[in-house]
């Protein structure tokens, strides 16, 4: 069954909102963003969250200090790389680790391959902007569509067919569960349900 992770939450009533929802995953933003948020309120909404719901902190480009502070802190289970992270860069810190990459042209999704991380991200070139790439990129590449998560412009009405094309492990969604830039509770639960009655 795909999983879900509801990423971009900064409020305890959408944190409680998701889990009792279903969310697999949430996700905290400590990149510069709307959504960003300090690693003192992630430490708070992440005692909302229940044993074997998974909590990824997502980053931008971070320095060791700013990774070692919120893995230990919040504590995170997942790192999701959005920058221009080296593989280097993320092997030598050895976390539980996902790499994001924004999905313009095919060889976009052929560069996750240079990453050894656990999952890889596929994302709309602007990450947050609520559009899709083009989904048919996602055909014919050869690593385990276990490590594949899908985000970029998901909603309650497209995921189904997002999830009949890609067959990804997990989606993602961020803006696609927001009403004016405010996470709704009633989006969450739409998103979720097409995600899980679909199977």
């Amino acid at each position: 069954m795909t999983k879900v992770k509801i990423c971009g939450l900064m409020k305890s009533e959408d944190v409680k909102a998701a889990i009792e929802a279903g969310a697999d995953a949430v996700g905290f933003v400590f990149a510069p963003s709307k959504r960003e948020i300090t690693i003192e309120l992630a430490k708070e909404l992440a005692k909302e969250v229940p044993e074997g719901v998974l909590k990824v902190g997502v980053f931008v480009n971070p320095t060791t200090q700013e990774l070692e502070n919120a893995v230990r802190e919040v504590p995170l289970d997942y790192v999701q790389y959005h920058g221009i992270e080296t593989p280097e860069f993320i092997q030598a810190h050895n976390y539980p680790s996902i790499k994001a990459l924004s999905v313009r042209k095919e060889e976009d999704v052929e560069r996750a391959k240079q990453y050894n991380t656990q999952y890889f991200l596929f994302d709309a070139p602007r990450a947050g902007s609520g559009i899709t790439f083009d989904w048919q990129l996602m055909k014919g590449h050869d690593f385990e569509q276990e490590k594949v998560i899908l985000a970029g412009g998901l909603n309650p009405t497209n995921v189904k067919e997002a999830i009949n094309r890609v067959k990804p492990y997990m989606v993602d969604v961020s803006s696609g569960v927001e009403i004016n830039g405010k996470k709704d509770s009633k989006l969450i639960r739409e998103f979720i349900r097409a995600v899980k009655d679909e199977e």
